[in-house]
C-alpha cells in the first residue's frame, strides 16, 4: 500500500485548524485566523514524528511539546490561566472528534494502517474530515454555549491621548467604583507597559473591605466594545496587580455600560 505523506500531512492540518478555530469561537479569543494557520500549521507537523524510530514515551513527550507550541502559536500566551483553559480545552475537543472519527473508520472501512484508514486503496478520512468534522463541532458548540456562555468578555479599544490600545475587558458586576465628586463609575486597566504623567492623572478616593487609599485614574477620551458600541469621556483606574482571570486587561463597570 502506498501512503501519501503530503495528504496525510494535509489531513492533520486541517484537523489542527478546525479544532483551533472551534476554541477560538468558543473561548471568544478573538483571535486573527493567520495565527490559527500558523498554530496549525506546527501542530501538523508532528505527523513526521511517526517515522522516525524512537519509544513511546519520547513519541508522547515530543507531541506534548508541540501542541504546547502550536497553542502559544495560535493563541499567544497572557497568563497561566489564560493558557491553561486552551490547553484543557483542546485535549477535550481532540478526544471528542478523534473518537468519533475513529468509530467512523471502523464503521466504514476495511482496514488501516496506523492512522491511515482505507477502503480499496481509497483513503476515508478527507471524506469524514469535509463532512463529519465541522458538523460534530457545530453541535458540540451550540450545546456548551447554551450551558455556559462568555457574555462578559469583550475586545476593548481604548484611547487615551494619541495612545490606541487593544485590550481584552470583561465586565465585572462586582466593580461599584465611582468618582464620589462626578459620580462617573471608573474602569480598571492594568498595563505596566502604559505610560503616562503623573499631572494627568485624577486621584480618586475609594474603599474595600479592608483597604482606603488614593486610586490613580486617567481621563480617556472613549472606548470601543467589540468594534460596534462607542462609550466617550471615560475614567480608567490604573491596577498595580493583574486580574486574576483569563488574560483580561480591562475590568469594565457595569454601571456605566448601562447607562
Amino acid at each position: 500500500m502506498k501512503i501519501y505523506l503530503d495528504l496525510i500531512f494535509l489531513l492533520n492540518f486541517g484537523m489542527d485548524f478546525l479544532l483551533l478555530l472551534t476554541l477560538n469561537l468558543l473561548l471568544k479569543r478573538k483571535r486573527k485566523i493567520r495565527f490559527l494557520l500558523l498554530g496549525s500549521l506546527v501542530g501538523s507537523s508532528s505527523i513526521f514524528l511517526l517515522f522516525l524510530k524512537q519509544s513511546s514515551l519520547t513519541l508522547f513527550l515530543w507531541k506534548f511539546g508541540i501542541s504546547i507550541l502550536m497553542l502559544l502559536l495560535g493563541f499567544g500566551f497572557h497568563d497561566l490561566k489564560y493558557f491553561l483553559k486552551n490547553f484543557v480545552s483542546l485535549y477535550l475537543l481532540s478526544i471528542l472528534v478523534g473518537g468519533f472519527l475513529y468509530f467512523l473508520n471502523l464503521q466504514f472501512s476495511y482496514q488501516n494502517v496506523g492512522l491511515v484508514f482505507f477502503h480499496n486503496g481509497f483513503s476515508i478520512n478527507f471524506l469524514v474530515l469535509l463532512l463529519a468534522s465541522p458538523i460534530i463541532l457545530f453541535l458540540y458548540l451550540k450545546q456548551y454555549r447554551e450551558k455556559k456562555k462568555y457574555q462578559y468578555y469583550h475586545e476593548v479599544t481604548l484611547y487615551y491621548q494619541k495612545k490606541k490600545l487593544t485590550l481584552r475587558g470583561y465586565i465585572d458586576t462586582g466593580n461599584k467604583l465611582h468618582d464620589p465628586y462626578s459620580r462617573k463609575p471608573i474602569h480598571l486597566l492594568y498595563d505596566p507597559k502604559l505610560k503616562y504623567k503623573e499631572e494627568d492623572c485624577l486621584l480618586v478616593p475609594y474603599s474595600s473591605l479592608n483597604h482606603h487609599g488614593l486610586l490613580k485614574c486617567l481621563r480617556c477620551s472613549k472606548i470601543i466594545l467589540d468594534g460596534t458600541t462607542d462609550y466617550e469621556n471615560i475614567l480608567v483606574g490604573l491596577s498595580e496587580r493583574p486580574f486574576h482571570l483569563e488574560g483580561v486587561d480591562l475590568i469594565l463597570n457595569q454601571d456605566y455600560l448601562e447607562g
